[in-house]
């Protein structure tokens, strides 16, 4: 009997509770053991930190690589880049022991006076972004110790596309030419937004050009995933239909993290014993979206009344395309510049993704929280 809902919607445990991906991580494995830098595409919540945490995990890189997990989602400059890579580094390294992460902290000159450290003698990276004076220098230390590790490194930086709006002009260069002269490092570079990657790495323009092998991630088949998910009905004494995750596979487009929230509620709702039918799928996405109604209220009270119609209108088309024409303008009374203005902050605030002309709600629980607003 599991003991716990086996259903994760956040970090990695296990792989027991880690769905297929089988040739996904033997690939990323292989890569990466063999010396090689990965652009890793998806769209976000498609797993790709999972399968790069999966993979860390395998036998021919746990014990013998040190591996670290970078988000620079929310960073804006190379200052504030250079403070993420450092605390994901020391992150990574506490749990290995002091002897290992002091030898990473006597590299940072620039910043030994900065960090402090708890009542039991580990490091806190509670420094200010202003603590890092000169950016340039400290990320120098930081790759002069990825290249003198008593081991080699793996490094995941999640979310890459966005160095490309640093307004420093030379960053894609300054990194590329560092990643060059580490010997000792191996990069994945995951992102999820494909046409700013692929700018990034497929330009000849761009420093990064041909510097990497390219994976693209796509969604798990629905018939592996309906097994893995009956396979963990079926150990807790539970029963779970076919059509019940053909209807949650097909609502979320395949898309891993809103089928294992889904699923995580069709799970508690279903007692020891009972059978999960399809009945049940709308009960608990109104579940989901209840305890989502004050976070998604209050996005939509933030939103400027422009970008508000503009949403709504892509909601209501569900995948809107030519966003601009004379008939999508005319159906939501709207105007060419309104919604040019619009389009732009909602794809930069993340409301909305385009991908090949087709622009969507990018939260699939907000879209469908949406849908019932307007109606």
């Amino acid at each position: 009997m599991s003991k716990i809902n086996p259903f994760i919607t956040s970090g990695y445990v296990s792989a027991e509770y880690f769905c297929d991906r089988v040739v996904e991580t033997g690939m990323l494995t292989n890569y990466l053991t063999n010396g090689n830098n990965i652009a890793l595409i998806s769209p976000r919540r498609l797993g790709k930190t999972g399968l790069i945490e999966h993979c860390f995990q395998q036998k021919k890189i746990k014990d013998k690589y040190y591996t670290f997990l970078i988000d620079i989602y929310a960073t804006k400059n190379l200052q504030e880049f250079v403070f993420e890579l450092g605390k994901g580094i020391l992150n990574g390294l506490k749990p290995r022991g002091r002897k290992v992460w002091e030898i990473f902290l006597n590299y940072l000159s620039s910043l030994r006076t900065s960090i402090s450290f708890d009542f039991s003698g580990n490091p806190s990276w509670n420094l200010d972004i202003g603590d890092i004076k000169s950016p340039a220098i400290t990320l120098d230390e930081i790759f002069l110790y990825l290249e003198k590790a008593d081991k080699p490194c793996l490094i995941s930086i999640d979310e890459f596309q966005v160095i490309a709006k640093y307004p420093e002009n030379n960053i894609e260069a300054v990194l590329r030419t560092h990643i060059q002269h580490c010997t000792n490092a191996r990069f994945i570079y995951a992102g999820s937004q494909r046409h700013m990657m692929g700018e990034i790495f497929t330009s000849p323009a761009r420093p990064f050009y041909q510097s990497t092998a390219i994976m693209d991630l796509r969604p798990i088949d629905v018939m592996v995933y309906a097994e893995f998910i009956k396979k963990h009905f079926e150990a807790s004494g539970r029963e779970i239909t076919e059509e019940t995750i053909q209807k949650v596979y097909n609502r979320f487009e395949g898309i891993t993290w809103y089928i294992q929230f889904a699923t995580n509620v069709l799970y508690t709702i279903t007692g020891a014993g009972e059978i999960c039918t399809i009945d049940k799928v709308d009960l608990a996405i109104d579940n989901i979206l209840s305890q989502l109604n004050f976070t998604y209220s209050s996005l939509l009270f933030q939103l400027p009344p422009k970008q508000k119609e503009v949403l709504i209108a892509i909601c209501k088309e569900g995948k809107a395309k030519e966003i601009t024409s004379s008939k999508f303008l005319r159906t939501y009374k709207l105007t060419a510049s309104s919604v040019q203005g619009a389009i732009k902050g909602l794809l930069d605030k993340d409301f909305v993704t385009c991908e090949l002309g087709e622009y969507k709600v990018y939260d699939k629980f907000f879209e469908g929280w949406l849908r019932n607003y307007i109606k």
